[in-house]
């Protein structure tokens, strides 16, 4: 089980992707190509890992009647699960594609309000599930205290796991230094923790290596959306753009990035190699339509495409 990648939603959403010919106030937008999938960051990861052939384990808060569709949409995925019902519903995110423009409007509830004892139970479930890696991603919902994600770092470096953090915010400050093994911060996320505009790669491989260093976390990985993303180290910072191709949805692009990168780790790849690996499987999520919809075989020919660039010869 020392491979086997846990994630931890405690904000799931179930996800509703369609487009529209335009998106204007007041009118009645009729839409078409409707997709459904279960969402949430931690679940997204999941969905990623499970897609690309890796071992792994949802838990995840989930309530209503909204909650049982999210949980069936997961058992028709065949991606493996725990759930924690919690009385609330679980919320529905909204994203509409306008194919006037290609511009893409995401409407995100916060979430329903989740108890203690709720949000507890989730923690307690983590806590008994075997499993080398720890993925806690997404935002916290009402209920939940802003440093429950330095209380699940600091569970998973008792029980001698790796642990990966995808969040923003007061979730994201109040975690730093609590035994991060892997920050996935987005640009906009790593300039709002540092308070200011990180406007070319040298302001911004700076302030993450600073984040290193300090001890903030071990690793820091910054997604840069179209213009790739970048690792920074104890070593060093190593950058990649982002690969051509079309471009269909972003949702879950930024967790697809993870979920390859956090896969590849735990294989056993290198630094260099899981970067590539996470901007190969952003590259085909962000082909698909919904959220992170991949197919294996083209992660794999997107990796060897930036093998080759890179290092070429090697397998």
């Amino acid at each position: 089980m020392a491979a086997r990648i846990v994630t931890l939603t405690l904000n799931p959403a179930v996800d509703l992707a369609t487009t529209a010919p335009a998106v204007r106030p007041t009118h009645k937008i009729r839409t078409t190509g409707e997709h459904v999938d279960p969402g949430g960051g931690g679940i997204n990861v999941a969905r990623v890992v499970h897609a690309l052939g890796g071992e792994t384990l949802a838990v995840l808060c989930a309530g209503g009647a909204t909650g049982r569709f999210l949980t069936e949409l997961l058992d028709e995925a065949g991606v493996p699960h725990r759930v924690i019902p919690v009385s609330g519903r679980t919320r529905v995110s909204f994203t509409v594609r306008e194919t006037l423009t290609g511009q893409e409007y995401r409407f995100v509830p916060e979430g329903p309000q989740v108890t203690e004892a709720e949000w507890r139970a989730a923690l307690d479930v983590l806590a008994g599930t075997e499993g080398g890696f720890v993925v806690a991603s997404g935002s916290l919902p009402p209920g939940v205290p802003a440093d429950a994600y330095a209380e699940v770092a600091r569970l998973a470096a008792a029980r001698g796991r790796r642990f990966v953090l995808d969040t923003s915010g007061p979730a994201l400050r109040a975690a730093l230094g609590a035994g991060i093994d892997l920050l996935k911060p987005s640009l906009h996320e790593l300039e709002t923790l540092i308070g200011r505009k990180l406007p070319d790669p040298a302001a911004q491989e700076a302030e993450a290596l600073d984040l290193v260093r300090s001890g903030a976390a071990r690793m820091v990985a910054v997604s840069l959306g179209a213009e790739g993303a970048f690792l920074a180290t104890e070593a060093g910072v190593l950058r990649r753009p982002a690969l051509a191709g079309p471009v269909h949805s972003a949702v879950g692009a930024g967790d697809a990035f993870l979920a390859g990168m956090v896969l590849a780790w735990a294989r056993g790849a290198a630094p260099e190699a899981a970067l590539d690996w996470g901007i190969a499987a952003g590259a085909a999520a962000v082909a698909g339509v919904g959220t992170a919809r991949l197919r294996r075989a083209d992660v794999e020919v997107r990796y060897r495409a930036l093998n080759e660039l890179f290092r070429p010869g090697e397998d």
